[in-house]
């Protein structure tokens, strides 16, 4: 299955449609409106330049908020709200930024050209859509696309769902590759070939490529759910649980599919899909103006470092970033070299291994500063969990198993754990940090970002940091 194909497809299709849209509002304003021939509106320029610059607008406009990640599982329905939504609002500021200004003999026309722009393009957008997202739909109905799934659960539950899902007359593309047990025992699901213990879920699911994950549990194991979906966090499979009597009677059960299976879905993204692109946008604005804007500043650091103690000026680190996979981290060296030859250790307070500058570039936060690096390369994020090394992750593990769902989110340079206790000195503060990470991946938000980035300002400039 090729995705990349079909995000293609609608990117090109959205082009199309702009370019179409545009091309018959312009007509429309300079033909019918201004009355000028047809000829000559044909050679205006500003035709060539709107047929080149609109619809590369428009596609950013949707990659921004969202609309080509995973376009094999879109709602026809849901799609239709967002490109209204959309198709308003672009057509709004494309009046304000090109033709508001517009010297007109009755200004009824501005109502009139803004609603044949944003009908044209609604409706040329929508039909293309429509079409592909139809055809995608019958392909996966066919069982001609299909997404690697596993079965987490091997007892009458889960072959009531397996046997549910596999005599459909319509497909809902789900294509197992085998089951996972709960318990020791096997169960009594013989259909799929048994690929081992919840315990093995990480490696199950990289060696077959797993995208979607459902689990049929039956009440007596209802206690290990926890367990199971901290196995599954971090490897960016789609969730699904069959709900019991309880959940659908306390109303905790939310379903939009009509005649599909009765599954639960655990979202993977804990953002709106336009804030996630709004986040990554500001992401990416903000660091690039701090390396352009603060090269002056980072001049001054890496003298005084080099100065300071004998060494490289930068500091590089592997540590783990989202779903687990490691990324090599950046900063300025804040310590004397070969600090960790007995190998890794954490900071303290008068931790003799930090070198003068270097407690001032903590205390300052001025340290993290190359890490906007980190940020452009999209390792990580302005705001989001501290990236940890694979040493001291193993050892929270043991003790907090539910660190994993950090992997959830890209780490950031700030987070809310690092305003609130700054540097952790043992595995308990890294613990005790950990709960107001997990606390900001539960409620993640542009807002939530800004405030953690306004309280990380003020530590720097206060020199409050530890």
């Amino acid at each position: 299955m090729n995705r990349s194909k079909y995000t293609a497809l609608y990117i090109l299709f959205d082009l199309i449609a702009a370019l179409l849209a545009w091309g018959c509002f312009f007509l429309y304003r300079t033909h019918i409106q201004e009355g000028k021939p047809y000829e000559q509106a044909l050679s205006d320029p500003n035709l060539i330049k709107g047929l080149i610059i609109i619809p590369l607008t428009w596609v950013f406009a949707y990659l921004l908020y969202g609309q080509y990640r995973d376009v094999l599982r879109k709602s026809r329905l849901k799609e239709l709200g967002q490109i209204l939504f959309v198709s308003f609002f672009g057509t709004l500021a494309i009046f304000f930024v090109l033709i508001l200004d517009d010297e007109v003999r009755d200004y009824h026309r501005y109502y009139h050209s803004f609603m044949v722009l944003f009908l044209t393009h609604f409706g040329l957008t929508e039909f293309f859509r429509f079409t592909l997202t139809t055809r995608i739909g019958s392909r996966i109905k066919q069982r001609k696309i299909g997404f690697n799934t596993v079965l987490i659960g091997s007892d009458e539950k889960a072959l009531e769902l397996y046997q549910e899902l596999e005599n459909a007359r319509h497909s809902e593309g789900y294509a197992f590759v085998g089951y996972v047990r709960v318990n020791g025992d096997p169960g009594i699901l013989k259909s799929l070939p048994c690929l081992g213990t919840y315990s093995e879920l990480p490696e199950i699911i990289a060696n077959h490529q797993v995208e979607e994950a459902l689990l049929a549990l039956e009440t007596t194991d209802h206690g290990k759910i926890n367990k199971i979906i901290d196995r599954l966090n971090g490897t960016g499979v789609t969730i699904k649980i069959t709900p019991d009597m309880y959940d659908i009677l306390s109303g905790s059960v939310r379903i939009n599919n009509i005649l599909g299976a009765l599954l639960i879905q655990i979202s993977p993204y804990d953002m709106p899909d336009w804030q996630r692109s709004v986040k990554r946008l500001m992401d990416i604005s903000v660091s690039a103006l701090a390396l352009i804007l603060g090269m002056p500043l980072y001049l001054l650091i890496a003298l005084a470092v080099r100065m300071d103690s004998d060494g490289p000026i930068f500091f590089r680190q592997e540590r783990v970033g989202l779903v687990g996979q490691p990324f090599w981290i950046y900063k300025f060296r804040s310590m004397y070299t070969d600090s960790e030859a007995r190998g890794p250790q954490l900071s303290s307070k008068e931790d003799p291994r930090i070198t003068k500058v270097g407690r001032f570039l903590r205390k300052s936060r001025l340290d993290e500063l190359p890490q906007f690096w980190n940020v452009m390369k999209g390792d990580m994020s302005l705001v989001g969990p501290r990236p940890e090394r694979q040493f001291f992750i193993d050892q929270l593990m043991e003790r907090a198993p539910y660190y994993k769902r950090l992997h959830r989110v890209k780490p950031g340079i700030t987070s809310w754990g690092q305003v609130k206790f700054g540097y952790a000195e043992n595995i308990d503060e890294m613990i005790q940090r950990m709960k107001y990470d997990i606390l900001y991946i539960e409620n993640m938000s542009i807002i939530l970002d800004l405030k953690i980035l306004i309280y990380t300002v003020l530590i720097v400039f206060q020199g409050r940091g530890k």
